[in-house]
């Protein structure tokens, strides 16, 4: 005997404003209490990149677009369980290690893959951050 259990819902995940509205795809999507966000750029809420050449500059906004994601979904940085973190320079591990440290201090750590790929989306993007999170 099996039971079918209706497929939770899918909610989009917005800001005010919606920096990928103009890309068509979703900030984050909510299912339950998962959100799956959409990889994070170093950009603002206009689009436009932020710290062109600071690894660190560009990080720091992609993490704060993460947590604007997180938050507006229910979730947060602290209930993040995943993250994949994507940079065109793996030299720069120790740099986000420190900021890991800082806006992921919780124990038991996340889940995380650090990856070098040969570019993103903009030439002028040297990381892109997505992520998993529960919605408590």
């Amino acid at each position: 005997m099996s039971f079918a259990q209706p497929a939770p819902e899918r909610v989009r995940v917005t800001a005010d404003p919606d920096w990928y509205e103009s890309a068509g795809i979703s900030l984050g999507v909510r299912v339950g209490n998962l959100v799956f966000t959409s990889g994070q750029a170093p950009i603002d809420e206009h689009g436009t990149t932020v710290g062109v050449g600071d690894f660190e500059a560009q990080a720091r906004q992609a993490l704060a677009n993460l947590s604007t994601v997180l938050t507006n979904a229910g979730s947060s940085l602290a209930d993040t369980v995943k993250a994949t973190v994507f940079v065109t320079d793996i030299a720069q591990q120790d740099v986000f290690a420190e900021l890991r440290a800082e806006h992921f201090p919780n124990k038991p750590h996340l889940a995380e893959s650090f990856v070098e790929v040969s570019s993103l989306a903009d030439p002028e993007w040297m990381i892109e951050i997505e992520a998993i999170g529960l919605v408590p």
